[in-house]
């Protein structure tokens, strides 16, 4: 690993954070495409009933991954904060310790989605012809639930100590291994959706395997020995930071199926259009996210350098960055939305629909690129408690409650259901500022004290 790469309390702070982000928005996209090429596969060679299992199977796995990406994220800033600080020690305890825990996490998922594969289908309310395939499908991918959370901790752990590169290479083998896996196991041997759950199956396996190899392999800042790996104080330092950001993410999923549930009200054409949409808004918050989770290792580590103010400019740089990128894509869904969601089916009346939500979603591709690196700003001064409470307060107080209004009206239309994302999201932007001003005054004044 090239260290100056990896420090990012010295050199050209807009350079670095852009370095460190593109490989981060690479892995994002491979993993979105990921998901994508399990449906591609099944609904050309499989059966209509394993094109549902996966779809909704897929669900029950993202969010299982979605909110273990989050818990790691408590190990990516740790790590980042003790490079920060010289004190690459105190790694090894924050590696061990994790491993242990999220190797319990792994044991009790493993026991839920193996043992209560059928009850959960039923409960997302899988097609009855399709319930069998869906929970064939749960009980595989929870058998190597083992696999798919290693990976994401190695990954978090690579994105702590600066390397952005390897999780990218690590999410492309997957990639590549999982297009081989469907063609051979659904188009070959017909497996349907089983075959494609051991494909992601056997992908995330070799990855991680591909991901130890490289951490063996390259000259790493710090040392593990056995006293390591317990329950120790880095340990809970870890998964103080990232708990928060995994009940946030935990409390978002649920409350997308209650959105979905409000349009399906709508109709299926309106069900339809805004599923269809869903993949437009999937691919266009790539850039915040990826934003989001370079600047919560690029700040911690300035802050445990005591750099508060490169900190602060590094904030500034990332909201410049994703206002870039968020205004070229603001422009493209606002006025060739019916183009992008014309990729995806070729029904007028569906594209359509999903138009109109993109409509009252753009703006949110602008307001995004503040609120974004400001949560990641605050994941790396360890205020996650607080990105979380605003989460929850954009979600839950406002998008849900204005998205269920919108809905009900006489003349309900997506475009005003849409708009609920980014009046939700300026609210979190003007709660952040404030969180902002008010840490910065209160810095101020411990300064002059």
């Amino acid at each position: 690993m090239n260290h100056s790469e990896s420090d990012f309390t010295q050199g050209n702070i807009l350079q670095k954070l852009v370095a460190f982000m593109l490989p981060i928005l690479g892995a994002l996209i491979l993993q979105a495409a990921y998901g994508a090429v399990d449906l591609l596969v099944v609904g050309h060679f499989g059966t209509t009933e394993g094109l549902s299992a996966v779809s909704t199977g897929s669900q029950v796995l993202n969010l299982v991954t979605f909110v273990i990406t989050q818990l790691s994220m408590g190990i990516t800033v740790l790590i980042a904060r003790y490079l920060g600080e010289k004190r690459s020690e105190q790694i090894g305890g924050v590696i061990g310790g994790s491993t242990i825990v999220f190797a319990i996490i792994s044991a009790v998922l493993f026991i839920v989605m193996v043992g209560f594969a059928r009850p959960i289908s039923v409960l997302m309310q899988a097609p009855e012809a399709a319930v069998t395939q869906t929970a064939a499908y749960v009980r595989i991918c929870g058998g190597g639930i083992f696999f798919i959370v290693a990976y994401n901790v190695l990954s978090a752990i690579f994105r702590g100590l600066g390397d952005s590169k390897s999780p990218l290479l690590f999410v492309a083998v997957a990639c590549v291994v999982n297009i081989f896996g469907d063609l051979l196991l659904v188009a070959v041997f017909h497996m349907d959706a089983a075959g494609a759950a051991w494909a992601t199956v056997a992908a995330q396996a070799i990855s991680v395997v591909f991901a130890l190899l490289r951490l063996k392999k390259q000259g790493m800042p710090f040392i593990i020995g056995k006293h390591d790996f317990s329950f120790n104080s880095q340990c809970r330092q870890a998964f103080k930071i990232g708990m928060p950001l995994a009940l946030q993410e935990l409390l978002t999923q649920f409350s997308f199926l209650a959105l979905c549930a409000f349009v399906n009200k709508l109709g299926l054409e309106a069900s339809s259009g805004y599923g269809v949409a869903c993949k437009i808004v999937n691919f266009a918050m790539l850039v915040p996210s990826a934003l989001m989770q370079s600047m919560s290792s690029f700040v911690s580590q300035n802050v445990g350098a005591g750099n508060e103010k490169r900190a602060r400019q590094a904030l500034g740089c990332g909201i410049a960055v994703g206002l870039i990128i968020g205004c070229m894509m603001f422009v493209l869904v606002l006025f060739k939305g019916d183009l992008l969601t014309g990729i995806f089916t070729t029904e007028e009346s569906v594209i359509q629909r999903g138009y109109d939500y993109l409509k009252g979603f753009a703006p949110e591709c602008l307001v995004t690129a503040i609120l974004f690196s400001m949560m990641g700003f605050f994941n790396g001064h360890d205020k996650t408690v607080f990105v979380m409470a605003q989460a929850l307060v954009q979600t839950l107080l406002v998008r849900l409650p204005l998205a269920y209004i919108m809905s009900i009206q006489p003349n309900a239309s997506l475009t005003s259901i849409g708009l609920a994302a980014p009046i939700a999201s300026a609210v979190g932007v003007v709660l952040n500022v404030g969180y902002f001003l008010w840490l910065k005054k209160k810095d101020e004044q411990k300064a002059a004290a």
